[in-house]
């Protein structure tokens, strides 16, 4: 099978999966959950699904446990919705990978804001009024420089 093809139907199988898992799956343990990758291996019999619980309370290992149970119903749907002869038995994995970046993102934001705190500027900069002799310029009323 061509690697366009391939990567085709696990796009196809990820779509697939996240509108069953949004409308069809009825147990409470799964909420919302954000299906991120689906890769399927190359003779088709497995596909591991990883997903992300979206503004859940539920621990992700709670989640894939009541997407296990679920399984067997999803691979029957795929199969029918996507016209497979053979569907892939599917294994699903919680994918941190969105809150590994959150947390690099909170690091950064706490040591630069650490980094400000231990050298904090002495006065903002603000904007350049020009010495005076300029704004008397400026005015019609220049005087003349003695040192010139």
């Amino acid at each position: 099978m061509s690697e366009a093809r391939h990567r085709r139907i696990e796009s196809e199988i990820q779509r697939v999966l996240a509108g069953l898992i949004a409308r069809e799956v009825k147990d409470p343990r799964v909420g919302n959950v954000t299906i991120t990758a689906v890769s399927v291996a190359p003779d088709m019999g497995t596909a591991r699904v990883y997903f992300t619980p979206f503004a859940s309370r539920v621990p992700p290992e709670r989640v894939r446990s009541a997407l296990t149970h679920a399984a067997s119903f999803l691979r029957g749907e795929l199969g029918r919705r996507l016209s497979l002869r053979y569907a892939p038995r599917l294994s699903f994995v919680f994918d941190d990978g969105i809150a590994g970046a959150a947390r690099l993102t909170s690091l950064i934001d706490r040591a630069v804001a650490a980094d400000r705190a231990g050298h904090a500027p002495e006065e903002p900069a603000a904007p350049a009024a020009g010495p005076p002799a300029d704004s008397a310029a400026a005015a019609g009323t220049a005087t003349p420089d003695p040192q010139r």
